[in-house]
């Protein structure tokens, strides 16, 4: 990346701001830190400014200044009761945030920070906007390991609300290219720092007790989670296979080629979903991080019955006029046909595929792919947040062959 600050501005038709952007390299440099002076400054005039941490690009606004973090819903199309994740760079700022906590929040932060971890506690009232907590009593909270975001937050010198930052519903920016598309014209700025690390977002915790529970799976699994806490649980709606509503039933959609049957779990869409309270994190309630095509995924427990079933339906789709488009992993993907076979990576390094996995799904809507079959992978490790993202990304529409 050019290591030299570069300032733009930039609009798209119908969106009304122009949106300026800083390039700016990781490390001390006069021209970056005239522009993270710049991009902070904006912030604490109120604006909303994307920038990148290890895990996503977030949207950032100053989270006590509600109109500020209004804007953030506004330029996202976000739904109101969506809490968002405050980001800090001491934890002196944190103390400013939240009432005391226990030890196991304590040894959380001492292992985890900065880092992609984020820590639901008890708000302090009137520490933020009520817009960043949706109401409830308690505010997410996390550091980000990342020198251009740490730079940028202390710069600003405020606690700075930061959703990811694409339109609600997309697949999250992993690159600042990604921001432009989705967000140029509705926000202030964007800061390019490169791509992210991660690739996905940061895991959610509420303590229950001294009991850790996982909201969101993200770049820091269970198994590292149970050597700091003593007991760690998720939140049952993480099970991607039996992530469905509870009136719900699993429907036959199809009968395999060989007349076995083949069963699908078929989530409603957010837009139903209209009684349910109000979601105690970010990404647990909404369809999230979706290309604009149709798309299910598919597991079982013979890798060559789902790749073959998976063709079955790639031929069927262009039978009909259909664009086609696989999401796979390097051990299959050489064997599909279609119009687009995007590879994740192995299963065997599914870190991987945590990174590439939000761009690989912005690539179907780059090729005008209307029908998207996905590999599942093993929910182990960051496989857990790999497919919780992709089973909202589908939408919950999950084939078991």
């Amino acid at each position: 990346m050019n290591n030299h600050n570069t300032t733009e501005a930039f609009g798209t038709e119908n969106r009304k701001k122009d949106t300026r952007l800083w390039s700016v390299a990781s490390g001390a440099s006069a021209d970056s830190e005239s522009a993270i002076r710049e991009a902070a400054a904006m912030i604490e005039a109120g604006g909303t400014v994307a920038f990148p941490t290890e895990t996503v690009y977030g949207l950032g606004a100053d989270a006590r200044n509600t109109q500020a973090v209004e804007r953030i819903f506004q330029a996202k199309g976000r739904p109101s009761d969506n809490p968002l994740i405050v980001h800090i760079a001491d934890r002196e700022q944190l103390d400013e945030l939240v009432l005391p906590y226990g030890e196991t929040a304590r040894r959380l932060m001492a292992r985890f920070w900065p880092g992609p971890l984020t820590l639901v506690l008890p708000a302090r009232p009137g520490a933020v906007s009520p817009r960043v907590t949706a109401g409830l009593p308690t505010v997410a909270v996390r550091m980000p390991a990342h020198d251009v975001a740490l730079r940028l937050i202390a710069a600003a010198g405020c606690p700075v609300a930061a959703p990811s930052a694409n339109r609600s519903g997309r697949p999250s920016p992993t690159l600042a290219a990604h921001v432009r598309e989705d967000l140029a014209g509705c926000i202030d700025g964007i800061v390019d720092g490169g791509p992210t690390g991660v690739g996905l977002e940061s895991t959610v915790v509420e303590l229950i007790g001294e009991r850790v529970n996982v909201l969101r799976p993200g770049g820091v699994t269970p198994a590292e989670l149970r050597e700091v806490a003593g007991e760690v649980t998720l939140e049952p709606a993480l099970d991607a296979a039996s992530d469905t509503r509870p009136e719900e039933a699993v429907a036959r959609e199809r009968t395999g080629r060989d007349g076995d049957a083949v069963q699908s779990r078929n989530a409603p869409r957010a837009d139903n979903q209209t009684a349910e309270p109000a979601p105690r994190s970010p990404g647990m309630k909404y369809a999230h991080y979706a290309p604009r095509g149709a798309m299910r995924i598919v597991k079982g427990a013979a890798p060559e019955r789902v790749s073959a079933w998976i063709q079955a339906e790639l031929d069927a789709a262009r039978r009909r006029g259909e664009r086609t488009g696989v999401l796979a992993f390097d051990e299959h993907a050489g064997a599909y046909r279609a119009d687009l076979v995007v590879s994740c990576g192995s299963l065997r390094a599914l870190e991987t595929a945590a990174q590439r996995l939000y761009a690989a799904l912005r690539s179907f809507d780059e090729h005008g792919i209307g029908f998207i079959l996905a590999e599942a992978c093993p929910e182990e490790g960051i496989g857990l947040a790999v497919m919780n993202r992709l089973v909202k990304a589908a939408g919950h529409r999950i084939v078991e062959v």
